[in-house]
């Protein structure tokens, strides 16, 4: 099975899980799988949860990028992969998995993947979804008070002290490496469009 890798990456609260939910969405778990950047941070179990607490999570060494991108390649020999499940409640990896099978299209989610050239070079497509930083921020907050059970001094903490540095950082000049630059994401309706034709267009070819 020739698989494709659509890497999907933009700045926190951007809207990149709802473009590629929609995606999913529209041709099935049996066409699309998806691998979050976020499910791959380093497992810190010789830290105690207050230590956990002041770790930096948004800069690229944060993430065990070189066992997603094993993964990808183990998906790309259509073998399934045990993906771990992070816990955001504790700052740490749960014991838990999600087995993840081979699909013809494969997206990769996270802030950061196009921080790793060899993350890139695996990419068939790379899209980069751009939101105004406040519309973003406040995306987070919601997400991470309502889902994630964080406080909001923690939230404005965390945002100030490193998700905004490390945005300016790695995030925003990671938009040059992109194939396409999507405002608003999944609410983008003409890039969605455009997005579901390529997939489209590969499928086809698959079944040609």
């Amino acid at each position: 099975m020739k698989t494709i890798i659509i890497g999907i990456a933009g700045g926190t609260g951007s809207g990149k899980t709802t473009l590629t939910r929609r995606l999913r969405n529209h041709f099935g778990a049996d066409e699309v799988s998806v691998l979050n950047h976020d499910s791959y941070y380093k497992r810190h179990d010789e830290l105690p949860y207050e230590e956990r607490c002041k770790l930096n999570y948004d800069h690229p060494d944060s993430f065990d990028t070189e066992l997603l991108i094993e993964h990808l390649h183990r998906l790309q020999a259509g073998q399934s992969v045990d993906v771990p499940v992070y816990d955001y409640s504790i700052h740490n990896r749960s014991d838990r998995t999600i087995r993840v099978s081979p699909a013809p299209v494969i997206i990769v989610e996270g802030i950061l993947i196009f921080a790793s050239p060899e993350l890139c070079d695996m990419m068939d497509l790379k899209v980069f979804v751009d939101t105004d930083a406040d519309v973003r921020i406040l995306r987070r907050i919601v997400r991470d008070v309502k889902d994630r059970g964080r406080t909001l001094d923690s939230v404005v903490n965390q945002y100030l002290t490193t998700v905004k540095p490390m945005h300016e950082q790695f995030v925003e000049p990671s938009k040059r490496k992109a194939d396409l630059i999507v405002p608003e994401g999944g609410r983008n309706e003409v890039a969605l469009d455009m997005l579901t034709k390529w997939v489209e267009n590969h499928l086809n070819t698959i079944d040609l």
